[in-house]
């Protein structure tokens, strides 16, 4: 049974998209929303991680709004409704949860874990064509951020056993795709990276082996059950902190950052960094 405010909610969307409704919100499409949902994930992602109660429940509310815009988007087109996108999610939990819904025994979350992936994996092979390849990494989303779609990746090829048995095996897969790199930068000039000579060849080179080197790192991390997207988002964080540390105190002697070359500007950054 709905709640009167999301069937106000539904109501609000539906008039939106009428006829007599808002032109921006009636010329939208799947394709042209999809930017919008993935933004407000994030901002539900960086709510939650600050703690920020008040932002957690109002970021909720802009995502919700976007799963309501497509089901009604859909619901025009024929397609579905919201009734059955909530109903799709009831079902998948219902049937993801044998132990909690009476078919099986308790499980330890590691067990509910491992039963979760293998439910997920026998979905995949139903809802495939007959016809079609089967692939332990199918149903990995192209759209996924770089970082994460790494991540799934390798956890995918780990599952059946294609994976490093140790984190320093990894590690030192990490490091010969850095030496790849520099390899390739080399030919370039001395410093090793961007010389407006270098050729189109070694341009796409150097871009191939930095894309070996990421994805070394990304399975560098889950290795090290490390969520590679968090660790990410918290040094970009701390890189933004010091370097508008490093400005704060420039300007406070007088200084131009922007103007400091850049052995000064490592020594306010140290600074900064011992100050933490």
């Amino acid at each position: 049974m709905q709640t009167p405010r999301l069937r106000e909610l539904l109501d609000i969307m539906e008039r939106l998209r009428a006829a007599d409704g808002c032109p921006w919100d009636r010329q939208q499409t799947f394709a042209t929303i999809a930017p919008y949902t993935i933004e407000e994930a994030y901002e539900v992602a960086d709510a939650a991680e600050r703690g920020d109660m008040q932002h957690l429940k109002d970021e909720l509310g802009d995502l919700l709004f976007q799963v309501v815009f497509h089901a009604q988007m859909a619901h025009e087109a024929g397609h579905f409704d919201f009734d059955a996108v909530a109903g799709a999610i009831c079902d998948k939990l219902l049937r993801r949860h044998p132990h909690v819904f009476g078919r099986t025994g308790p499980k330890t979350a590691a067990e509910q874990s491992l039963a979760w992936e293998r439910i997920k994996a026998a979905e995949r092979s139903a809802a495939s064509a007959p016809e079609a390849a089967h692939s332990h990494l199918g149903g990995v989303p192209q759209a996924l951020p770089a970082l994460m779609r790494a991540d799934k990746l390798s956890k995918r090829a780990a599952r059946v056993g294609f994976d490093f048995e140790y984190a320093r095996q990894t590690a030192e897969k990490v490091s010969e795709e850095l030496a790849e790199v520099l390899h390739a930068a080399a030919p370039g000039d001395a410093a090793g990276v961007a010389d407006a000579a270098a050729t189109a060849e070694q341009r796409g080179k150097v871009f191939e082996e930095v894309g070996d080197l990421l994805f070394a790192a990304a399975n560098l991390a889950r290795k090290l059950d490390v969520d590679a997207e968090a660790a990410l988002r918290s040094a970009n964080a701390k890189f933004e902190r010091r370097f508008r540390g490093m400005e704060s105190l420039a300007a406070q002697r007088g200084q131009i950052f922007a103007e400091l070359n850049l052995e000064a500007q490592e020594r306010l950054w140290q600074e900064v960094k011992r100050g933490e």
